[in-house]
């Protein structure tokens, strides 16, 4: 990969979604040859800091007392503007629009304080062919201030749903589905119509999909539907309740949570003979339709 490209300041997500808005708009005018190649460069940020009232509503919001040390959730958070960047570049071969979020994998290599400054950077990796479109992943990472020490990994996957780009190959016809039978629920979450506005306020993902009926219905959706960080988060907030300094963690989504909703939820925690915690296995599903929404585990390190 070439030189990242340097950005003087992170870049504002609300006008990243204007220019993406654009970009739709655009194409749809102008029918051109579709580009079948991701960016070759990365995007970067240096000399980022943590809005330490962001991250208390956020903190908040999650149900979790604020601390000097940042959420993994919120960093994801703090770097998805970068990430954004990539996919809304000229050569970026989707539409950034209406992307489905489909999994998140997460090295939290070590704690990071909000007092830290931080260098991001962003690029895409991965463009596959996919039965319903067309798969990409996008790669962010913290650093410390002089990009010495990588903090914080995390690697995106997300699916532009009805495109599809010549040349790439379409995966074999996938296994049979496992019908999923909900176990005993350890948790539930009431999850009003506002949960994708409270979510947007904290983070800055204002995705029309999350906002309103309205919104949502506009990009193909029939509601609203709650952000799947917003769910990653939730669930980092309590397990375990207490981290250690490096862990992983890792979630697929399966279905959107369209609000209101009320999700059911299993957590298993796995621990030695003396009680030190391990890993934890989480599964959730629409408490009425038993409709798997995401499952995940997160790990010690």
């Amino acid at each position: 990969m070439s030189e990242p490209t340097l950005l003087s300041e992170m870049p504002s997500l609300s006008k990243l979604y204007v220019n993406a808005a654009a970009m739709a708009a655009k194409s749809k005018v102008v029918r051109s040859e579709p580009i079948v190649a991701l960016p070759s460069r990365a995007v970067e940020v240096r000399g980022v800091r943590a809005d330490l009232a962001k991250v208390t509503e956020f903190a908040h919001l999650m149900g979790e007392p604020a601390r000097d040390v940042l959420p993994s959730g919120y960093l994801h958070a703090l770097v998805f503007p970068v990430a954004m960047s990539v996919m809304v570049q000229d050569d970026f071969p989707l539409p950034l629009l209406g992307m489905i979020h489909l999994r998140n994998q997460v090295e939290h290599v070590a704690p990071v304080l909000f007092t830290d400054e931080l260098l991001v950077r962003a690029w895409a990796r991965d463009l596959v062919g996919h039965r319903s479109g067309t798969q990409v992943q996008l790669v962010a990472e913290v650093f410390n201030a002089d990009g010495t020490q990588l903090l914080w990994r995390g690697v995106s996957t997300y699916l532009a749903k009805g495109v599809f780009l010549p040349g790439l190959d379409k995966p074999t016809a996938a296994a049979g589905r496992v019908d999923f039978v909900p176990p005993v629920p350890t948790a539930q979450w009431r999850l009003g119509v506002d949960t994708g506005r409270a979510y947007a306020a904290v983070s800055g993902d204002f995705n029309p999909i999350h906002l309103s009926v309205i919104t949502a219905k506009a990009l193909g959706l029939r509601r609203s539907i709650a952000h799947g960080m917003y769910a990653a988060s939730r669930v980092l907030a309590t397990v375990p309740q207490s981290k250690p300094h490096s862990f992983s963690w890792d979630i697929s989504f399966d279905t959107p949570m369209f609000l209101p909703a009320t999700v059911s939820l299993e957590v298993l925690d796995h621990r030695t003979d003396d009680g030190v915690w391990l890993s934890s296995e989480f599964t959730a599903w629409n408490a009425h339709s038993a409709r798997k929404y995401f499952s995940g585990t997160v790990s010690a390190s």
